[in-house]
Parts: C-alpha cells; structure tokens; sequence
C-alpha cells in the first residue's frame, strides 16, 4: 500500500508565492518519478511539473520560469515552489508518483495520487 500525502494549498494574491508538499510512505521499493497536476474546474487534469529519479525535470510551458519542482535526499517528497502566482493557477493541485512495490519475489510498478489540495489565486 503506497500513500501519497499533500500539503500546503491555500488562498493568496495575484503575485504572491506559495508552496506544496507531498510525502510517500508505503511499501516502496523504488520511486521512478514524483510530480504535479492540477485541474481547474470545467477543465481536463493537466500536468505541472515532474521530476524523475535522475534529477530530470519537466515543467509545463504555462509555468515555466514561476514554478520549481524539487525533492528531498530521500527521493520520498517532492516540493513545487510556486512564485507570482496568477488567478489562471487556480485548480486542485495533485501529486502523481510512479512507484515500484515489492511484495516477495514480486515487483510491480503502478500510478499513484494524491487526495489533491486547493490552490486559489484571487485579490
């Protein structure tokens, strides 16, 4: 069983930064990337940024150059940094997670979510 817990949403102004956290805990063998999406309402869930097991991140075009996506020595949290943050960032923010399980002789990987936290970006 693999968790994935976020924290940090909130309410803030056009401008201002906020910062989201997301912890795995589990029967984890190996995480191969952690990461964001978000989805406003009326809209599909789209990605936000990921970072893999490397180092190698990938941030979405509408966020470039705003938001940094970075993790712990652990490689089980994942941070997004988000700075001059606009009312089109308002969504429900998930963290994402490919993750290898290992039960016995046996591993698998799977996708996993987080439950989502609001981000509201309103004056």
């Amino acid at each position: 069983q693999v968790q994935l817990v976020e924290s940090g949403g909130g309410l803030v102004q056009p401008g201002e930064s906020l910062a989201l956290s997301c912890a795995a805990s589990g029967n984890i063998f190996r995480i191969i990337s952690m990461g964001w999406y978000r989805q406003a309402p009326r809209n599909e869930r789209e990605l936000v940024a990921t970072i893999n097991a490397g180092g190698a991140t990938t941030i979405a075009d509408s966020v470039k150059g705003r938001f940094t996506i970075s993790r712990d020595n652990s490689g089980k949290a994942v941070y997004l940094q988000m700075t001059s943050l606009e009312p089109e960032d308002t969504a429900v923010y998930y963290c994402n997670a490919y993750i290898y399980t290992q039960s016995g002789q046996k591993y698998e990987w799977d996708q996993y979510w987080g439950q989502g936290t609001q981000v509201t970006v309103s004056s």
